[in-house]
């Protein structure tokens, strides 16, 4: 059995008096891919966040349990939180390039980091690019702004961003909705790829996506993990009404 990365017990969020996330446990194998799928507002989004400090950014917002990443305390008063974000990437649904070029997009996180030579740089916008699937398409133009550049490819240079940091783990919350079909099953498989080197954790609201390209699958429903288990068994065998509910078009 893979290595666990991320281990999360009893994980209660509430934004002022209101509580979005009831006590979750869940954990997340190295070399995996994990959905986590439900309807919009059920928490899978805000858990999601949870896992590097998203929500820290957040006015009111409290977070109890107990969550770790190769076993060390997230929330422990001494986790650098910039740090952590190296480490646990993100990448959202809209993508969000940075007004300057293909390759100051791509060596931002490195260079906040405080790497400036040259050759470092260079060798990491190619590796990144190349894993994002982008290289063949913008290697003669990486002094363009990447403003030019298609939604898809947008998104692909957010990854390869993330990607150039060289994370342990990858979220990403429903990076390819707003994407085309055709942009968007070039990002699944690449994600597919990419699977060997990192742990990734998408959020989604296709079910073909999930069923698709992840190992497992959580089910989140108004705040609760209903049910989590290999992908193959939520689709084809839930062990829970309210997933195979939703699974079937019932709701949702």
């Amino acid at each position: 059995m893979a290595e666990e990365i991320i281990t999360a017990k009893d994980v209660r969020l509430k934004y002022g008096d209101f509580e979005a996330l009831h006590g979750i446990d869940l954990s997340f194998r190295k070399n995996e891919i994990t959905a986590m799928i439900g309807p919009s507002g059920c928490g899978k989004s805000t858990f999601l966040r949870c896992l590097n400090r998203m929500n820290d950014l957040i006015d009111g917002v409290t977070i109890t349990g107990d969550m770790r990443l190769e076993g060390k305390d997230i929330y422990a008063p001494d986790t650098d939180a910039v740090e952590l974000r190296k480490q646990v990437g993100m990448v959202f649904q809209q993508p969000i390039p940075f007004p300057f070029s293909i390759y100051d997009n791509v060596v931002y996180g490195l260079r906040v980091a405080g790497v400036k030579d040259r050759g470092t740089l260079d060798a990491a916008v190619e590796k990144s690019l190349r894993q994002a699937a982008l290289w063949d398409e913008v290697k003669d133009k990486l002094h363009d702004s990447a403003l030019g550049l298609s939604g898809g490819q947008q998104q692909r240079v957010a990854i390869a961003r993330v990607l150039a940091t060289q994370p342990e783990v990858i979220l990403m919350d429903e990076p390819t909705s707003a994407l085309d079909p055709i942009a968007a099953t070039l990002i699944e498989n690449m994600l597919l790829e990419l699977r060997s080197d990192y742990t990734i954790i998408i959020v989604t609201h296709s079910m073909h996506q999930a069923s698709r390209i992840s190992d497992r699958t959580a089910f989140f429903l108004q705040g609760n993990l209903v049910e989590f288990a290999p992908t193959k068994t939520i689709f084809m065998n839930p062990q829970k009404k309210e997933t195979e509910d939703y699974i079937s078009g019932r709701f949702g």
